[in-house]
Order: C-alpha cells, then structure tokens, then sequence
C-alpha cells in the first residue's frame, strides 16, 4: 500500500466545490479510474494497491458497482459548479485493471461516458498485466470503446522480473500485444530499468524485445527505491545492491539512441511515441495541468487549481459512498509559488518545454547558464522555450532546482 495521504483542509461530506473557483470551460478534462487490485505485491511498487488478503471489508466483485457511484456524485457537482464537460481522456489504472471482468470496466467506461460523454477521438486507456489479456478480453474492452492497451512488460530478461517481483512470463507479452491489434487496439508497453542484477546487456535485450513487438509507444522508467517497500527493506538489510545511478544513466542513453533508431520520438523524459498522434494524451494532460476527476480509493483530481484526495482503502471508499458521502479525504488549493514550482517541475519534462516568459523573472537570467553547461537547447532558447538536451533529461532535477531556487 502507499504511503499516508498529504495533509490538507477538510473536503466537504457533498463534495461540492468552492463557489469562488474559476473554470474554464476550455480546459480539457480528464478522467482516471483507479482499480487499486494486484494478484501479488511487486517489490518495488509503492501504489495504492491490495491483494486479496489485505481488503478487509471490501469486495473485488462490488468494485465496478462502488465507483460508479462516484461517477454519479461527481456528475451532480460538476453540474452544480457549471463544469460539466465531456472527456478528452480516459484511464484505467492500478493496480491491475484487467484482474476485474472485462465486462466491469466496460461498465465503468459507460457509466463514465453517458455522465459526461467523450470527445470525438477521445483517447481510452487501459493499463493491463500480460497474463490477464486474452483475446476474449481485449474484443470487449475494444467494443466498450476503449482505444489503448498499456502493457506493463518491465522486462524480457526472467531474473530481471524475479527481481522486480513480476509474475508474467516474457512470452506472455507476445501474446497479449497480438491480442490487442487483433481487436484494433493502440499498443504501448512500459519497461523499467536497474533492477538489481540487471547488466547494460539485459537492458539491451529488454528493449530489442519491446522494439520487436512494433507498439506504438514505449516508456521506460528508471527503478525507483520508495520508502516501504519490500526492495527498500531488502536494500537495507543488505541483501541486493542500490540502484547505480550512473549505470542508469547509460541505460537511459542506449535506450534513447536505440528508439531514436527504431523511429521513436522522446516527448516525455520517459516517454517515446512513433508519431504525435500515439503520445498518451492522457498523461500529457497531467504534464501540462488540464483538469481530472480520479475516481477510486486514493485517486488524486484536479479541477481548476483545487486539488483533493479520495481516502485511500477501497473499504473505507465504499463506505463513504454507500452513506451517500463523498470518498474526498483532503482538499487544497495550491498558491501561486507553489503552482509556479509544479509548472515548471512539469513542463521541462516534456519536448515542448517551458517559455522563458513562465520563469520567475529573476530566475530567467539562469537559462544561459544551463545552455552553457549543455542542460537546455540553445536553438529552442532564442525561440522563447526551455527546452532539454539529452544530458538535461537525465539531470531534469537540477535544471528544475537551478530554475526554482
């Protein structure tokens, strides 16, 4: 399970939202469903996610059922707040998402559409473990309307998913990919690199593998080592070695170059695409601070500047809307320092970057500096943009840190 939730304000029992908050209806909106279910705990994951020996009041089978009663709840208050707007995204996340019916999500995704309805084009995600995609399962998620499977491969090499705690077999990565373009499905498949024991060769293999599979999007995220975690406690005891930042570094590097090569484009520090149409929208809303309703225990949203958290045990969810209460556990509204630091924690992520003219005015002087130590990309620079270069991505703090302090 995750850690403890942030502190903030109270969040009313109705879920109303503050009079004096300004919506722009142009804004695009978002919709994250959670589905806070995994057949085992991975080593290193520190997400709102429980097994079946940890729900304790809650019921697997009740789940569709519960969140859709805070879709309801959140259709009435956005109706009331004058914020009602259809959804240019829509994801699945976890946990496991597909560990449920397939005919669950569907629901979910209609209850979802027929509160607010979609945009046309509206990108539909579904995140899924290998194992549980079948063809039966990705004909219906494709009839439901979703648009896009995300597969979490994390790796080709078998003692690197041992490492990781990962259950699936590599083969099974195959098969679920062909499941999904069967069904007409968009393909993205999710890699981390540095586990303990893995070499530059098996990072290698790891991404010859997920190239030979031609998905339309890749990301591949750096092992992180969380506090609380099982991979935390065993780093501790000395048992497996902490990640190598400077063997992460050239792991980044190889997989850059070899996606470059294979005709992905970087958008996100950790995200390639093959064109601009296959970049996840989704997450790109989160970059460039679109408004979201997250949906499920421990779900984040964000509507305008006003930020709240749902609480986090599905039990303890299902309970506050069975008493026709709101699941919202905090609330907070950031102020204007503290959004111009995520503005820019955000946006230097992406290949778009950030313009000069959204810098403090007296940190916009310290761009020239970060040109002449290789970190921003001089040519984006006249062009009114900060935007990183290679060995900007990999010290993204501290362009970050050089730009906020």
């Amino acid at each position: 399970m995750a850690g403890p939730l942030p502190l903030g304000d109270p969040a009313p029992a109705d879920g109303r939202l503050p009079s004096d908050l300004t919506i722009d209806p142009a804004v695009p909106f978002s919709a994250y469903l959670h589905v806070p279910f995994c057949r085992v705990r991975c080593g290193y994951c520190d997400f709102n996610t429980y097994t079946s020996g940890e729900l304790r009041g809650a019921k697997q089978e009740d789940y569709a059922s519960t969140l859709i009663t805070e879709i309801d709840l959140a259709k009435r208050v956005l109706e009331d707040a004058g914020a009602l707007r259809p959804m240019d995204t829509v994801f699945f996340g976890g946990g496991t998402p597909t560990l449920l019916p397939a005919g669950d999500l569907a629901r979910m995704l209609g209850a979802a559409t027929d509160a607010f309805g979609l945009t046309d084009g509206a990108e539909v995600t579904v995140e899924a473990n290998p194992d549980t995609v079948t063809p039966e399962v990705a004909r219906t998620l494709a009839d439901a309307g979703v648009t896009r499977l995300s597969i979490g491969m994390q790796s080709a090499v078998p003692h690197v998913l041992a490492a990781l705690d990962r259950t699936h077999r590599p083969e099974n990565v195959t098969t679920a990919v062909a499941a999904a373009k069967d069904a007409g499905l968009a393909v993205s498949v999710d890699l981390i690199y540095g586990a303990p024991g893995e070499s530059l060769g098996d990072w290698e293999a790891s991404l010859d593998a997920a190239l030979a599979l031609e998905s339309d999007h890749i990301s591949a995220y750096a092992l992180i080592i969380e506090d609380g975690t099982k991979l935390a406690r065993q780093i501790r005891r000395g048992e497996v070695p902490t990640p190598d930042d400077d063997l992460q570094a050239d792991m980044y590097e190889l997989a850059d170059a070899r996606l470059a090569a294979a005709g992905f484009d970087w958008y996100e520090i950790s995200n390639w695409s093959r064109t601009v149409e296959q970049r996840s929208r989704h997450n790109l809303a989160y970059w460039r601070g679109s408004d979201w309703w997250g949906f499920g225990p421990g779900a984040h949203s964000h509507v305008a500047g006003l930020r709240w958290w749902n609480v986090k045990h599905p039990a303890a969810y299902a309970q506050r809307l069975a008493a026709e209460e709101s699941p919202a556990a905090g609330t907070e509204r950031p102020d204007a320092e503290s959004r111009t630091l995520e503005r820019v924690l955000l946006l230097s992520r992406i290949r778009e970057g950030i313009a000069v003219t959204d810098l403090q005015p007296d940190k916009r002087a310290r761009v020239a500096g970060l040109i002449a130590d290789g970190l921003v990309d001089p040519a984006a620079a006249v062009r009114g943009r900060v935007q990183l270069t290679l060995r900007g991505r990999l010290l993204a703090d501290a362009v970050v840190r050089e730009l906020t302090d």
